[in-house]
């Protein structure tokens, strides 16, 4: 069986946080899909196509990382793929309170899959994209907390 490995988010915008995660998870999996969960009842900050482009960019020089948008839950769209694992960062207890519920509900629904959680390294355990949307909201400068490949410029109406 091969590891293949997903990371479900809204990437909205992918953080160095992120970034970090994926590239520190390469060495476990044969294969990481970098999913963008669409909820139909929230619209994101940034467009979703932009934010696939951002990932594409960010990881093109990784092959063994693809990028793609699904709907529904997480754990259907695994079984469809054929994903052995979910990665998972956590930057605090509260995430790991939060993830763990979610991880033993996937679990129950489709036992063959884990859920791999990986600590966020010191200097990104404060960092989320919510707090990257209010820098940019509020015309800071969030460049510092995104990958470099990363135009922020590039989303309409900013």
């Amino acid at each position: 069986m091969k590891r293949v490995a997903m990371f479900p988010g809204s990437f909205d915008p992918i953080t160095k946080g992120h970034q970090s995660i994926v590239l520190r998870a390469l060495p476990l999996f044969e294969k990481i899909i970098l999913a963008i969960g669409i909820n139909v009842e929230k619209e994101g900050f940034f467009p979703l196509e932009l934010r696939k482009k951002w990932l594409a960019e960010v990881f093109k020089a990784y092959p063994q990382i693809e990028v793609t948008t699904y709907e529904g839950l997480t754990v259907e769209f695994c079984k469809k793929l054929e994903v052995n694992y979910i990665l998972r960062g956590l930057r605090t207890s509260a995430d790991f309170e939060f993830e763990r519920s979610i991880g033993q509900m996937n679990k129950k629904m489709l036992p063959d899959l884990e859920t791999v959680f990986l600590l966020t390294t010191p200097e990104h355990t404060a960092l989320n994209s919510s707090i990257v949307r209010d820098i940019i909201r509020n015309g800071g400068d969030a460049s510092p907390f995104v990958p470099e490949e990363i135009n922020l410029k590039e989303a309409p109406d900013l």
